[in-house]
Formats: structure tokens, sequence, C-alpha cells
């Protein structure tokens, strides 16, 4: 089956024909043939795919990606420990929330959407609070599309002994990096991504002496990352309660498809290419990206909505909907956009096609 329209989101994204066919055959959660050769199999390609370094390994967890981040937060501060969240954007934002909800003790240094992390800051932070023992940081924020610099916070945090959790929701995958070479401690990210795999289950990658400290943290039953980790290492990767088995085998064929196309290098070349296709002919129609092009990740752009009293976005939406394409509302407190993706099985000319139906889709004159 095709698709009616190409998604132009952060997630869920438009995957390839192949990665839908896979959901087309039942499992079963017991059989070798699924933990063994196929969650196993995942397991230990995420792990070679986020760091050439020894000492890591992987947890699959059910739910959206946001519940793999709760398992996290929750699993890897202990009674007597505190969170200093990074926040420049809604997803910063909702680690704090997550942490409040989980009464964990947090600091939030708060940025604004459009600026990037400030190490002056954190370091104040890092000296004036000594109950500080862990960090937790977006690497792209797709509130703004912006990508953090977090080789400077993480070597900052590391050097004053603390543990690091990163939310690389929006960007495993799709930007190179060891995480072993940066000294993360817990890096989350999901299934329907830049994998590309579609949605029902989000993933850690940690440290397995990090990961370890976590036993009897938990402060929930079906959230707990120690025991869910556990017992997939015990039982060759069974799952402790239901697994989303269809969408843990589509993304068992969307990493597959990953390794075809060149890896992650490859892959970030590709949304590159399509996210500079994109801004070059949004900027030729008229259009203005919200952040400078330096602060710009791969992933999505937020474009200022267009002055004119005449525009509506739902408007906009629904004309370019009707020509193939689905994109983002704005999620900026202090300024009216919209965003555009160019993740999942979307490609430069995609991105052309699209900058055609945006210029048909005008119904207003751009001042």
């Amino acid at each position: 089956m095709k698709n009616e329209y190409l998604l132009l989101t952060p997630g869920p994204l438009s995957t390839s024909e192949t990665v839908r066919q896979a959901m087309l055959k039942d499992w079963c959660t017991w059989d070798d043939d699924y933990n063994k050769d196929v969650v196993e199999v995942i397991r230990s390609s995420l792990t070679q795919l986020a760091t050439r370094h020894p000492g890591y390994t992987s947890v699959l967890m059910q739910g959206s990606g946001t519940a793999s981040v709760e398992a996290t937060i929750g699993s890897a501060l202990g009674k007597n420990d505190k969170l200093l969240v990074i926040d420049n954007g809604a997803y910063g934002a909702r680690i704090a929330q997550i942490a409040d909800y989980l009464s964990i003790p947090t600091c939030v240094i708060s940025l604004g959407e459009t600026q990037q992390p400030n190490l002056e800051a954190i370091k104040n932070a890092l000296k004036s609070d000594a109950d500080i023992t862990h960090i937790a940081i977006v690497h792209c924020e797709t509130t703004t599309g912006m990508l953090n610099p977090i080789e400077p916070v993480i070597k900052l945090a590391k050097q004053h002994g603390k543990a690091v959790i990163l939310d690389a929701m929006s960007s495993f995958g799709g930007i190179p990096m060891d995480i072993g070479e940066l000294d993360i401690d817990f890096m989350i990210s999901s299934a329907n991504k830049c994998i590309q795999g579609v949605p029902g289950f989000g993933f850690v990658i940690a440290k397995q002496t990090s990961l370890e400290k976590c036993q009897g943290q938990a402060r929930s039953l079906t959230l707990d990352l120690y025991d869910q980790w556990q017992c997939m290492e015990h039982n060759h990767g069974k799952w402790r309660f239901t697994s989303p088995t269809h969408t843990v085998r589509a993304f068992y064929q969307a990493l597959q498809e990953l390794q075809d196309e060149g890896g992650i290098a490859a892959r970030h070349q590709r949304y590159q290419t399509n996210q500079k296709t994109l801004v070059e002919g949004m900027r030729s129609l008229g259009f203005a990206p919200l952040l400078h092009d330096d602060l710009h990740s791969p992933i999505i752009t937020s474009f200022y909505s267009p002055k004119h009293s005449d525009y509506q976005f739902k408007e906009f939406y629904n004309r370019l909907k009707a020509q193939g394409f689905v994109i983002y509302p704005g999620k900026v407190s202090n300024a009216d956009c919209f965003r555009i993706g160019n993740i999942g099985d979307v490609h430069p000319a995609d991105i052309s096609r699209l900058i055609t139906a945006v210029k048909s889709s005008m119904y207003w004159e751009i001042k």
C-alpha cells in the first residue's frame, strides 16, 4: 500500500514500503525466532551503531519515546540524587516535568527556545549545588530544530563527576556520534525517528556500570529500566510484559535498510541535503527560518508564519496535504511559526516537489 502523503514531521514519519510490509506477520513473544533472531540482533546492532567502545549495552522499552525518557529518569536517579536539566525547548521542559512528577530534586537552567546551552550558567550551577549528580540535555530540540552542541556540556559534566543523560530522540541514527567517546551514561531514542521504523517502543543505550546502579531505584513497575534489561539479558531478548512484536520486526527491517543506505553517515548526508534544499527553496518564496543557519539541525526546521492577515496555518496545511505533504504546526512560545521535517523516507527530490507545492499553496501575498 502506497502512502497517501509524505509526513514532513519529526516522527512518526514516512517509512518505506518494505518496513511496513515487515509488520504483516504475527510473532510469538516466547519464540526464539523472535527473541533471539530479532530482539537480540536489534539490541546488538543498536549498541554497535552507538559506539565502538566496550562496556555499553541496550534495553528496549514499550511505549513512546517519552516513556523511555521517564524510565531512564525514574530509574537512574536514586533517593539521594539530584538532576540538572538544560532546558531550551519543549522536550527539555518535559524532562523537568517528568522529574517533578516523580518527586526527584531538580535544578533547571531555562535558556529560552532560541538559545544554545550556556556553559557558564551550567558551571555555576555545578559549583553552587554539590547535590547535583546527573545532567540531562536534549540533543536535537525539535521545538525549533536546534541542534545543541552537546560535547562541551558533557565535558563539563564529566569534569565535575556527573552522570549524563542524553535525549537523542530525534538525532540518533541520523547524526553521527560515538556515545562512548563522549562518555555518555544513558542515551535515549525511539523506533520512529532516524532509524525510520514505526511507533511502539523506545530504547536506551547505556554504560553497563551505570545501568547496574539502577537496581532497586525505579519509581514504576512497568518503567523499571534495570529489570527490563535484566529480563532481556537473562532470557535472550524476552520482554517482561507484552512486546510490540510487529513494531519490533519493522524496526529490524529499518535497521537493515539503514545499513543498505550506507549507515549513519550516509543518512546524515541525505538529511543535510534535504534540509539545505528546504531552506533554500523556502527562502526563495519569502519564508524566513526562525533560527540562524549555524543552529539548524538536519532534522526539522521552524519557519516564521507569513504576516499577512489572510494567512491561516490550517488552510495552508490543508492545501499542502491535498498535494501530498503533511507539515507540522509551530511549538515556539513567543513566535508564530510552523515546522517542516526532513527525516524518514524523504529524499531531495521530495523536498523539491514540496517547494513547488508550497508555491502553489500561497493564497496570500507575502510581505
